[in-house]
């Protein structure tokens, strides 16, 4: 599979995410690989436990995902990309990013995927509310 890339899906959604219906997005029978990230609510941050998170975007947030994924699709070649990224309040265990690329070669899809969610991670207005067990709570990425 070589050519153009192309992004299939980016997106911000208050709905639970399903990582398998982005893999199904992504895939036809040029692909001989699917690289697939699911980022899930952990128990725990910096030694302190977990009660719950809200994730809170931007009005633009989904501009700027898609931004994102046209870029990263830009600098890799012949690969599909779909990324969602859920907002609200999610219990531990709940998918908070859901992320598939299929290429023609794995470590095309591998490449890309990383990317991905690094960019998404720095570049996308998204925060995240974190509530600690002990009633504690703070804001990572807030933008003040």
């Amino acid at each position: 599979m070589t050519g153009t890339s192309t992004v299939l899906l980016a997106s911000i959604s208050d709905m639970p995410l399903d990582l398998q219906t982005l893999i199904e997005l992504v895939t036809d029978d040029t692909c001989g690989a699917v690289a697939p990230f699911l980022g899930l609510v952990r128990n725990h941050d910096n030694n302190t436990s977990v009660s719950h998170l809200t994730y809170e975007a931007h009005p633009d947030a989904a501009a700027h995902l898609t931004e994102v994924a046209s870029r990263v699709a830009k600098q890799h070649q012949g690969v599909r990309i779909a990324v969602t990224h859920r907002v609200g309040t999610l219990g531990i265990g709940d998918v908070a990013v859901v992320a598939a690329v299929a290429s023609a070669h794995r470590a095309e899809a591998f490449a890309t995927v990383v990317q991905l969610v690094e960019d998404l991670k720095a570049d996308v207005p998204i925060w995240k509310h974190q509530v600690f067990s002990d009633g504690s709570e703070e804001w990572v990425g807030s933008p003040g």
